[in-house]
């Protein structure tokens, strides 16, 4: 049975106003990452940390689902069990979008978690109040459920297992940057990506050359302009044309 694996990044939120972390304007023009994203910002200011994520939390309570999030929930009913969809987002727009079975990998806005005992509980858009304590354990060591750097990310092994299960790769709205889309392309006979800009990427031997030059097929537009270039596609591959 043919599966797709997607994997998404910030430019499938950008379109609902939801800001990336890189781009520019981006979050990390704002702040330090490693005081606010890292094991070591954490250990040095934990309250900081918390504040950056309440912010996050806050911010995406206004936002919307937009149509490239609509087509994927829909693709998700519609080939049931078959479609893959793992994320970098830490937004719940896909899930506002009726989606029900994407993978966070770097974790979620809208839950935190229990130091003590590893548990998360949802908190809506609620900012983390101090001295709250967890629903499951009564611990009162509870942090954001997003993955810093500095610390595993134990979503991660849905990769190797979406890779090995797939027969169409599908990167959305991401640079690579963080995940390393090329090698995963390398993987497939049948590949798709969708960037409005071309991305450089350097080979072992130091020569630049474009991401998209590594995949099947380059749709050069923001994910909700390129959705129904990539229906076709799938139609296709699925229908086995």
């Amino acid at each position: 049975m043919k599966k797709i694996m997607i994997l998404s990044g910030a430019g499938l939120s950008a379109e609902s106003g939801i800001r990336t972390f890189r781009d520019h304007d981006g979050l990390w023009e704002n702040h330090d990452v490693m005081k606010v994203c890292s094991t070591q910002g954490w250990i040095a200011d934990r309250k900081s940390v918390t504040d950056f994520y309440n912010a996050r939390r806050a911010d995406i309570a206004s936002k919307e689902p937009n149509h490239a999030h609509q087509v994927l929930a829909r693709l998700e009913r519609e080939y049931r069990g078959r479609m893959i969809h793992l994320t970098q987002n830490i937004d719940n727009m896909m899930e506002q979008a009726g989606a029900q079975e994407v993978v966070h990998l770097h974790g979620t806005l809208t839950d935190l978690r229990c130091e003590a005992c590893l548990e998360t509980f949802d908190v809506g858009y609620a900012a983390q109040e101090p001295g709250i304590s967890c629903p499951h354990c009564g611990a009162k060591r509870i942090r954001h459920n997003v993955v810093m750097f500095g610390e595993a990310a134990p979503a991660y092994s849905h990769i190797y297992e979406a890779i090995r299960s797939s027969s169409l790769f599908v990167a959305i709205g991401t640079s690579g940057a963080v995940i390393d889309i090329v090698s995963i392309a390398k993987e497939f006979k049948h590949s798709v990506l969708i960037d409005p800009k071309r991305q450089e990427t350097v080979s072992i031997y130091d020569k630049y050359t474009y991401i998209d030059e590594y995949f099947e097929h380059y749709i050069a537009k923001n994910a909700g302009d390129a959705m129904d270039e990539l229906l076709a596609i799938i139609q296709t591959h699925m229908d086995g044309r």
